[in-house]
């Protein structure tokens, strides 16, 4: 009896959860292999790209080259370099199309932390580059040099 009575309940808890599944939206987090930092996933890919190539790639993977908004999160996407020693990688900032310095997946470029100097434009430096110099800050460079990146991608959302 006790065997026909937990049976009986475990089909109406899983009926009861797939009709639930079917109207209610599932957060399924990142990837495996990113970093959820916030509301995005971030990847530290350390094969050598230029920045145009790294951004297609990004693309690939349902992201962007990564775009940075507070200090904190600066910060945070640092670590994601640590084990490559902090080295210089590309995220999503490019002033390209006309000198205005924007990021490339379309969001506000409302957070800077230029090295002094910088961006300068120096031969037509177009692409930003983070960890420049011993004060890891931001610097502009050329895009055809080859670097590693960072990626960014929305938390996946799924309809259950």
């Amino acid at each position: 009896m006790k065997l026909l009575t937990v049976s009986a309940l475990l089909c109406v808890m899983m009926a009861l959860s797939t009709v639930a599944g079917e109207y209610s939206w599932r957060c399924r987090g990142c990837p495996q292999g990113w970093t959820r930092i916030r509301r995005r996933c971030f990847l530290y890919v350390p094969r050598a790209m230029n920045w145009a190539a790294a951004e297609r790639n990004c693309l690939s993977m349902g992201g962007n080259l990564a775009s940075v908004h507070t200090s904190t999160e600066y910060h945070l996407i640092q670590r994601l370099t640590a084990h490559n020693g902090y080295g210089v990688t590309w995220v999503g900032g490019t002033d390209a199309p006309g000198g205005i310095w924007l990021w490339s997946d379309g969001s506000r470029f409302n957070y800077q932390n230029w090295c002094g100097g910088e961006p300068n434009n120096y031969l037509k430096q177009d692409c930003l580059q983070i960890n420049f110099s011993g004060s890891k800050c931001w610097d502009d460079q050329h895009c055809h040099v080859n670097l590693p990146s960072i990626c960014a991608r929305k938390i996946s959302r799924r309809r259950g």
